[in-house]
């Protein structure tokens, strides 16, 4: 069949028009300076995927002096011509894009770079930052109102970093959206240790210097990584299941704690993979540091940072964390609830493991603690806001929902789910409609009105 002239100079008009729309569409652009999460719009970054990290940082606990060249593996997720990375305060001297200089400028806490040409879309590219100076630990309210970050010790520095502060000690996407493995090279004087997390490659000494070589080689978001270094008295071997285990506690606090933190570590480490599933990491641990400023642990990947450890209630809830957390992390922030309610709920099943008090009996005594006039009922469990999102009714409220959801769906339902919803997600990101659907599929049963009542909506419920 023939075309016409009209219809061929319609037809090139439409391949004409065509083009330029693909054209367009392809055309490079500046990644996002943030992934627009409410409650942190710039961090983490848009156009690129990072896939890992490979830190290289110094430490002087003299001046407080950190010294760092870190390189990001990434795979572009558009065709780049300039991309952001988050770094707070320190000063950058040198960026580099597949081993070329690179044009960088700075606004507030965003490193712009503008590599020489084009990064397409869907290749891997590789950007290297040198960097230095003395980084700032963050405070406000969002941290029950302490420090935190890099937290200068008596002899090193206490890292602990969630919800942003990852980009006060190297440049990253600073989103838990945007997970990566890692390799940490700490170096510091002779004397103190470097722990960081994953498994230890190496330690070697340099001149004055010692440096330790980490390797976490599961998916990890950016706020699990420490560099933490001081004085610790470390203890290695495996959990009775066989997990590797690294315990390392400030020779300070080793006689002033009743607490066996190796023990229970082996212990709740072993105990929980038969309720949650396989233990996602290579390593289990603890990092016991000598800092009272901070008042808070953190479940940092494979080897949760304590600041003291107050309880093997605490213990227990960090490392429940490895799950609940680490190896399935939130989407984004204001579902901080599918950790720490997890983790709280794991509390109340150690004790009912322990045979102490059953989790129904932990349920009642907070719900009935708390008078329908407390503001604790006032904060909205799946959406608390960024000031008030470590409130305590994420944690209580979120375990309590739980228990409201076992007593709906019976024993075996829920614990089949809880391996479930780990399996399903392992290493990756999920939210709270991930939870409710997988929740309804395994029970066989509709559930909005449960999770609308106790994570969506003020107020004390009734029971």
């Amino acid at each position: 069949m023939a075309l016409s002239r009209s219809a061929r100079l319609g037809a090139l008009a439409t391949a004409a028009a065509s083009f330029l729309v693909i054209a367009a569409s392809s055309a490079p652009t500046p990644g996002a300076d943030g992934i627009g999460d409410p409650y942190f719009p710039q961090l983490g970054n848009g156009g690129f995927d990072a896939r890992h990290y490979d830190l290289d940082v110094a430490y002087n606990p003299d001046t407080d002096r950190l010294d760092g060249r870190t390189t990001i593996t990434a795979r572009a997720t558009q065709s780049l011509s300039a991309f952001d990375l988050d770094l707070q305060k320190l000063d950058v001297t040198k960026v580099e894009v597949n081993g070329r200089r690179a044009d960088f400028t700075r606004a507030g806490d965003e490193i712009h770079i503008t590599p020489r040409g084009t990064l397409p879309r869907g290749k891997t590219f590789t950007v290297t930052v040198t960097y230095g100076g003395v980084p700032e630990a963050l405070n406000g309210p969002i941290v029950f109102g302490s420090d935190y970050g890099w937290m200068k010790t008596t002899d090193g520095v206490f890292v602990a970093c969630e919800p942003n502060a990852a980009s006060t000690w190297f440049p990253s996407s600073d989103h838990p959206s945007d997970k990566a493995t890692y390799d940490i090279r700490i170096k510091a004087p002779k004397g103190l240790t470097g722990v960081s997390n994953g498994r230890l490659v190496s330690t070697y000494d340099k001149g004055g210097q010692t440096v330790a070589h980490w390797r976490e080689s599961r998916p990890m978001a950016t706020y699990l990584a420490t560099a933490t270094i001081g004085r610790f008295d470390v203890k290695t071997g495996k959990t009775p299941a066989g997990t590797p285990i690294y315990v390392a506690i400030d020779p300070v606090l080793a006689n002033s704690n009743s607490v066996d933190v190796y023990g229970v570590t082996a212990e709740a480490t072993d105990y929980w993979s038969q309720v949650f599933g396989p233990y996602p990491f290579e390593e289990t641990g603890a990092i016991v540091d000598d800092m009272p400023q901070a008042g808070f642990s953190l479940e940092v990947q494979s080897k949760p940072a304590y600041s003291a450890v107050r309880s093997e209630s605490t213990i227990v809830h960090e490392l429940a964390h490895q799950w609940f957390g680490d190896s399935v992390s939130v989407e984004r922030w204001k579902d901080i609830w599918l950790n720490e309610g997890f983790a709280t709920y794991a509390q109340w099943l150690w004790s009912e493991h322990k045979g102490i008090r059953s989790a129904h009996d932990s349920f009642l005594a907070g719900y009935n603690a708390r008078p329908a006039d407390s503001s604790f009922w006032q904060i909205t469990v799946a959406d608390p806001q960024r000031d008030t999102m470590f409130a305590s009714a994420v944690y209580q409220r979120g375990a309590m929902t739980l228990q409201m959801l076992r007593e709906r769906i019976g024993d075996q339902a829920f614990f089949k789910l809880l391996p479930a919803w780990t399996k399903l997600h392992r290493y990756g990101n999920a939210n709270t409609a991930d939870f409710v659907r997988l929740a309804e599929k395994i029970s066989g049963q509709q559930l909005d009105d449960l999770f609308q009542t106790w994570i969506h909506t003020t107020g004390k419920p009734v029971v």
